[in-house]
């Protein structure tokens, strides 16, 4: 697992963003960029050199379903590692990641080590 490469972690709940980027110093992830909603995370994305980014679902005004269809669909960034975090656990919004293409799923709350098990699953299978 490369923990050099830039990861980019969004959601538009700033105490949300700073848990995520502790969790990952934790685990010795120290390129971090962040991104308050899926149109900033985007373009970022499009301009930056990003290894994996981990999303929040609900956010306006892109939520990260959005951002997670239009990097599925940009020839680029399509097979870039995904993971999404959402305090839903409802089926439907599993099922719809799935099928829109998502890599992993946390469901809030978590810890670093679910982070650490979810990170490793999505890059080897990168």
């Amino acid at each position: 697992m490369n923990k050099n490469m830039n990861v980019l972690i969004v959601d538009d709940y700033k105490t949300m963003l700073r848990i995520i980027r502790n969790l990952l110093k934790q685990l010795d992830f120290e390129n971090v960029e962040e991104a308050t909603d899926g149109q900033e995370a985007l373009a970022k994305l499009r301009a930056g050199n990003f290894g994996l980014v981990i999303s929040d679902w609900n956010m306006v005004p892109m939520t990260g379903l959005d951002l997670l269809k239009e990097v599925r669909a940009d020839a680029r960034l399509k097979n870039m590692p995904f993971i999404m975090i959402t305090a839903e656990s409802k089926t439907e919004n599993v099922i719809a990641a799935k099928q829109a293409g998502v890599s992993n799923y946390i469901v809030k709350p978590f810890n670093a080590e679910t982070l650490r098990e979810k990170i490793a699953k999505v890059l080897v299978d990168a």
